[in-house]
């Protein structure tokens, strides 16, 4: 979470330092909101996709045999774990699963899965709801003992963050097993 909080901060402060006015040259100009919900879409299909791809054996594999190295699946339930926590900050809801440790609870891929797709629709209204109007709003946030006011797009920002850097963890217990993680396919021209 620190390097959510760090990403955070810093798209804070890039922000805050938006130019007055669009260049002539400048192609058609995107607000925050939907930069925010693109990559928050994209994203969100790649992880699906990465979850769906590690055959059910393979969910509890990982690439060390050092006890806090998390599984695959562990891996997964922390994404969604982490999803439900901001996105019910972002969203000023309980998260409706306080209280429950699902990298410890979940055991089989259906399981696994299904944290994933019901954090994704839980953060859904989160992202939908941010508009270039409401994307400065403040949100609190707690690290351990310290609480503080972030502006929504930020603490969105650290989602994307967060989940992106779970990805590219899945990432290597993937290529550990033979499979190419879904945003390395041959699509569209790119890919290895």
């Amino acid at each position: 979470m620190e390097s959510a909080l760090s990403a955070a901060v810093l798209l804070s402060a890039a922000l805050a330092q938006r130019p007055s006015a669009p260049q002539p040259s400048s192609p058609r100009r995107v607000g925050v909101a939907a930069a925010l919900q693109g990559s928050y879409a994209g994203l969100k299909s790649t992880v699906t996709a990465a979850a769906a791809r590690m055959p059910e054996a393979d969910y509890g594999s990982k690439p060390s045999t050092m006890p806090e190295v998390r599984t695959f699946g562990q891996v997964i339930a922390h994404i969604a774990e982490g999803q439900f926590d901001t996105c019910a900050r972002v969203r000023g809801v309980a998260n409706p699963n306080q209280g429950r440790q699902l990298e410890q609870a979940l055991k089989t891929k259906a399981e696994f899965e299904k944290a994933l797709a019901d954090s994704f629709v839980f953060c859904d209204d989160a992202f939908s709801a941010t508009t270039d109007e409401n994307a400065l709003q403040p949100v609190r946030m707690q690290f351990g003992p310290r609480s503080i006011e972030l502006p929504r797009v930020s603490v969105l920002y650290g989602v994307l963050a967060h989940t992106s850097e779970m990805y590219g963890i899945g990432t290597v217990y993937l290529r550990a097993k033979g499979l190419v993680p879904p945003a390395s396919e041959p699509t569209a021209g790119r890919g290895r």
